[in-house]
């Protein structure tokens, strides 16, 4: 439901209807911008009296005025210095407000008084403001989209549509949040999108509803992958020290041949030099024997 209106706003409405406007203009203007309020006539120059009166909420009128005869300007209950004359009074009798803030919401009134007859002008200016937007997931497989601190209240609406709850909270400063609850009951949809529609210019998000899942196999996936790959990296080790282990032991053994050899070398050239040796021993023996036998066949035959 619409915000209802404030006791001030009433009081607002009733100062309203005591002025009678020739014109009367509804300005929307966005906040912390520059608005100009301009109050031409014809016969500006020729004006007696020119004012201003402006009503804002929750303040008391404020009055601005200048006197031609008397080349005076003239206040009353105007505080705001926001509020400025554009150029002189007497040459110019525009308003300007700077930057527009949400307390300038109200009643803008330029009276001029002419020899010819009086003439009027009303703005009533209302201060938009654009509000932020927010989408989250809530408990219980819903999602809700936010349009915070707005002005006017923003319009909410969701592709696809779903089951969708919508409330209002007015705040103090004339704002008003807007919050849409949607649950759907379709199993297949994964992607929602909330759109925002607002004066000041309109918003859309998305979100997945089954982001959570995904993150779930995600994480399964990366679990299993790096299962993986200790389980690669124990095996590579394994078998890199079982290889480095066999390359060892036919080290040890390469080396172990040669020594043998080597250890047996001294006793083959021992035996190589002593065979000459033996040899030679053995043919000096033989003749001597020869001989002895020689002499014992002559000395039978004496």
């Amino acid at each position: 439901m619409p915000c209802a209106l404030r006791t001030s706003e009433l009081q607002l409405l009733l100062i309203l209807s005591v002025f009678l406007v020739a014109v009367n203009v509804s300005w929307s203007v966005l906040v912390n911008t520059k608005v100009v309020l301009p109050c031409h006539h014809p016969d500006l120059l020729k004006a007696e009296l020119m004012t201003w009166v402006i009503i804002l909420r929750d303040k008391p009128p404020c009055t601005r005025a200048y006197r031609r005869d008397k080349n005076e300007t003239l206040e009353q209950n105007c505080t705001d210095n926001r509020i400025t004359w554009t150029f002189r009074p007497e040459q110019n009798f525009t308003l300007q407000i700077d930057p527009v803030a949400i307390t300038h919401d109200g009643y803008y009134g330029c009276q001029i008084v002419t020899t010819d007859g009086n003439f009027l002008l009303g703005y009533h200016l209302q201060v938009s403001v654009a509000p932020e937007v927010t989408l989250f997931r809530s408990k219980n497989k819903t999602v809700v989209c936010k349009a915070i601190a707005g002005k006017p209240a923003a319009q909410i609406s969701w592709t696809p549509e779903g089951d969708c709850v919508t409330e209002q909270e007015c705040l103090d400063n004339g704002t008003v949040t807007v919050q849409s609850t949607c649950h759907w009951a379709d199993s297949n949809v994964s992607t929602v999108f909330c759109s925002v529609s607002h004066w000041t210019g309109n918003k859309s998000q998305s979100i997945e509803l089954s982001q959570g899942s995904q993150m779930l196999e995600s994480i399964s996936l990366l679990y299993i992958i790096f299962s993986i790959f200790i389980i690669l990296v124990i095996v590579g080790s394994i078998w890199f020290l079982k290889i480095s282990g066999c390359r060892k032991c036919k080290l040890k053994k390469t080396e172990a041949t040669p020594v043998e050899e080597d250890e047996m070398q001294p006793y083959a050239s021992y035996t190589e030099k002593n065979n000459p040796l033996y040899d030679t021993t053995n043919t000096v023996k033989t003749p001597q024997v020869l001989q002895s036998e020689v002499n014992e066949m002559d000395l039978h035959t004496l």
